[in-house]
């Protein structure tokens, strides 16, 4: 089995649990999220365009249309399962798209003011692939628009890698027992997971386009990074 079916394969077995999963094993993942929407430079009151990649449950979705009410939102996804989870937060929104695609195949027929996602962007296999998905969003992007990630990133050395490693198995150690985490999350990390440093997201989103562009947070492996176009 391919690496990306694989990762379907989980998220559609897992959608309806993914919520609780989340929040057993990624470290303040609400911090995350609260980070991400507190980025978006817009008045609340403004009817901007955001596209979330790699939507999951929708639970950026959902914070971002808290917090602008009059926000459109368009949703990717490549499962259906995390895609009806999605719509179910959302389900007064009558005018939400909900898409069912691997956000890396996916072409931008608009432009936005934002383009959000959290705990996906990772998944892209290669610097390359990375690289000419930052092109892709920094294209579709309005004039001052905003791409804000939360996401999983590597550190610069190995030893604070290993750092960064044992930090996160505490926090998991403290919500999953301890076979679970070994024979289940931490190999699905190194299987499934591509990730990079921040300094070579800030390289790559820097060769897109970008001119301006910041960590918001940070707890060791965990980030929340922006640029603006």
């Amino acid at each position: 089995m391919e690496r990306m079916d694989r990762v379907k394969k989980h998220f559609e077995e897992e959608a309806a649990q993914y919520d609780g999963i989340i929040k057993n094993l990624i470290p303040y993942y609400h911090k995350m999220v609260e980070a991400l929407v507190n980025t978006l430079p817009f008045d609340p009151s403004l009817e901007i365009q955001v596209i979330d990649l790699g939507c999951g449950t929708g639970t950026i979705s959902r914070a971002v249309k808290d917090a602008y009410p009059n926000a459109k939102l368009t949703c990717v996804d490549i499962s259906e399962k995390m895609l009806k989870v999605a719509a179910g937060k959302l389900s007064e929104v009558s005018d939400a798209i909900f898409i069912k695609k691997n956000f890396y195949d996916f072409n931008f027929d608009k432009n936005y003011d934002a383009v959000v996602s959290s705990l996906a962007l990772h998944h892209l296999e290669t610097k390359e692939d990375k690289l000419e998905f930052y092109r892709k969003i920094y294209s579709c992007l309005n004039d001052g628009g905003i791409f804000v990630n939360a996401d999983v990133v590597l550190a610069s050395t190995e030893a604070l890698q290993q750092c960064y490693m044992t930090q996160w198995k505490n926090f998991m150690l403290r919500n999953v027992p301890k076979d679970e985490v070994d024979s289940k999350w931490i190999p699905a990390y190194y299987e499934e997971d591509r990730p990079v440093s921040m300094i070579e997201h800030f390289e790559m989103l820097k060769d897109s386009g970008f001119k301006i562009m910041d960590v918001v947070w940070k707890y060791y492996n965990f980030a929340v990074y922006m640029a603006i176009k």
